[in-house]
């Protein structure tokens, strides 16, 4: 005992329960609205710029910086994820949700405003300082207003939220872009924000739960895993992308790809070192000793890097393949949006029931599982309706796990820790999907380059041309098949070839992306066998919070 006191030199903390936060029932149900604007307003941004940036690109002249109006928006709001969360623990939710939503409303205003790409970035940037709150501190809230086994429910329509963005965000950024002027898709967030900002000043009460002051905060932390996450995420980002001098995508031994991902993996384990002897830890590493909290952020990372591939690469199939336009191809995964939301809500109302949580996980990463094997039978023939009905169940693998692993989290740290846990929880959640986007960017297009010779051979290309079109591969998976290039790069003679060329690479596209869904097939099932390790406890019902008494 003495030798371990004498090892780490930290105050002795006792978990002791308290009252819940006292709001009134009513006022209670309007700030947990207010969080859940807050929510739509994060999820929702992200799908409406996607379907304006065409004409806002067009607008301000920034094609050669396209990429980064989105990437910026991503590295500042996923880095202060863990930020917020930490900070709520030791400020309070309220000061940190009310900081979240004046940054992200200011940076709304000025990208409105921006009369060039190079302030268009500066303020995405901005509004992503502000959006990386939202996620760690609306779950917070919800810990704080509700006992674990009344979280689940609450919480369920949080994780519906982003389904709901992807459903709604393609028509509203298409709306305003053509009705009005793109510069509206960032003014609607204003009043949006000053109502949430409203009823967050008004309605919810400030604790600080965590007994430390500004000079105790964790800077080292902070430094060591903003240079480890930046380059990393950029890295990873740059892996998806397409060299615009080959016209190929990036592969993993590019220098702007391992460069950054192998710097940025150096400064994290730094960042662990640091982690591991800090007072005031940014992502408690301590917590990790608990065996349903590693696990539950394990899923959530593999979740993350499998879960979303059908979500993000089907628009691009339906666009490509079928020929569907860039606003109707996000109606076209509606079942699986429907299949999250109603897995994050239905999930969350029976762990409100039961109380327990560990075989409604298990068996929502088995809808996963099935819904990745379906759509590895994917092939460029398949009717409409059966892709439907195959990605309904990825969207039912999907959503229960938004709900239960905040759930399980949550319930297994004290109050004045839910704020730092949600926040590893909600970074793990976004690098797993960041990752996944690369790996699976990366298999798809190594897959199509080596399936393009075949499919374009077996549509009756003269096999004098192919080697020539192979190099093309980066613009014939692309919408349209790049064939204003191939007029321009053909011989007169080959031009009555190019609706066979087209059909080859879409050949191509189909297996390719069917083979793809192997890692969503490889993570669900790993995920899957996670999960069975979990220990199912029971959840608490009584409206108990926990409170930290520092002994020193």
């Amino acid at each position: 005992m003495a030798r371990a006191i004498a090892v780490v030199e930290r105050p002795l903390v006792v978990d002791l329960p308290v009252a819940a936060v006292n709001v009134a029932p009513r006022s209670r149900l309007l700030i947990y609205f207010s969080v859940l604007l807050a929510m739509l307003l994060s999820s929702l941004d992200q799908t409406v710029v996607a379907t304006a940036l065409p004409r806002i690109v067009t607008d301000l002249q920034g094609a050669d910086r396209y990429v980064w109006v989105v990437t910026a928006y991503m590295l500042c709001s996923t880095v202060t994820i863990p930020v917020y969360g930490k900070l709520s623990d030791v400020y309070g939710r309220k000061v940190m949700l009310l900081i979240a939503v004046g940054l992200f409303m200011a940076g709304s205003s000025l990208s409105g405003l921006s009369q060039s790409m190079d302030q268009l970035i500066a303020f995405r940037a901005l509004q992503g300082l502000g959006a990386g709150g939202f996620y760690p501190l609306a779950l917070s809230v919800v810990g704080d207003l509700f006992n674990p086994r009344e979280r689940g429910k609450y919480q369920g329509a949080i994780g519906a939220v982003a389904g709901l963005s992807f459903l709604i965000g393609p028509f509203v950024g298409g709306w305003f872009t053509e009705h009005l002027s793109w510069q509206w898709i960032f003014y609607i967030n204003i009043p949006l924000a000053l109502l949430t900002l409203l009823a967050v000043s008004v309605l919810l009460p400030n604790r600080r739960l965590e007994a430390a002051s500004a000079r105790d905060l964790d800077y080292l932390g902070l430094v060591c895993f903003l240079a480890g996450v930046i380059p990393l995420l950029i890295g990873l980002t740059d892996k998806s992308e397409v060299n615009t001098s080959t016209l190929q995508q990036y592969s993993w031994t590019d220098a702007n790809v391992w460069g950054p991902i192998g710097a940025g993996a150096v400064f994290l384990l730094l960042f662990v070192a640091v982690e591991s002897r800090a007072k005031h830890a940014l992502v408690p590493l301590d917590l990790f000793r608990k065996r349903n909290y590693a696990l539950s952020l394990t899923l959530t990372f593999l979740t993350g890097l499998g879960g979303y591939v059908g979500i993000i690469f089907m628009p691009r199939f339906f666009q490509t393949v079928h020929h569907i336009s860039a606003t109707w191809s996000g109606y076209y995964i509606l079942p699986a949006l429907l299949g999250m939301m109603a897995g994050a809500i239905v999930g969350g109302q029976i762990i409100a029931r039961i109380g327990r949580y560990k075989w409604i996980l298990s068996g929502s990463l088995a809808f996963l599982i099935l819904g990745s094997y379906l759509m590895t039978h994917l092939t460029v023939s398949t009717p409409d309706w059966t892709i439907w009905v195959w990605l309904l169940p990825l969207g039912l693998g999907i959503g229960p796990m938004i709900t239960t692993g905040t759930v399980i989290v949550q319930s297994l740290v004290p109050a004045h820790r839910i704020g730092a846990a949600t926040g590893s929880l909600g970074l793990f959640n976004q690098i797993g999907a960041v990752m996944g986007l690369a790996v699976v960017g990366s298999a798809f297009s190594s897959l199509y380059e080596d399936q393009l010779p075949h499919s374009l051979a077996g549509r009756g290309i003269p096999s004098s041309l192919i080697p020539a079109l192979d190099k093309l591969s980066g613009v014939l998976q692309s919408v349209g098949n790049g064939q204003a290039l191939l007029h321009s790069v053909l011989p007169a003679q080959a031009w009555p070839l190019i609706p066979q060329i087209t059909s080859g690479a879409n050949d191509a596209f189909a297996q390719a992306l069917a083979r793809s869904f192997i890692v969503t097939l490889i993570a669900g099932s790993a995920a899957f066998l996670i999960s069975l390790a979990l220990r199912d406890s029971q959840l608490q019902g009584a409206p108990v919070a926990d409170k930290a008494e520092v002994l020193s």
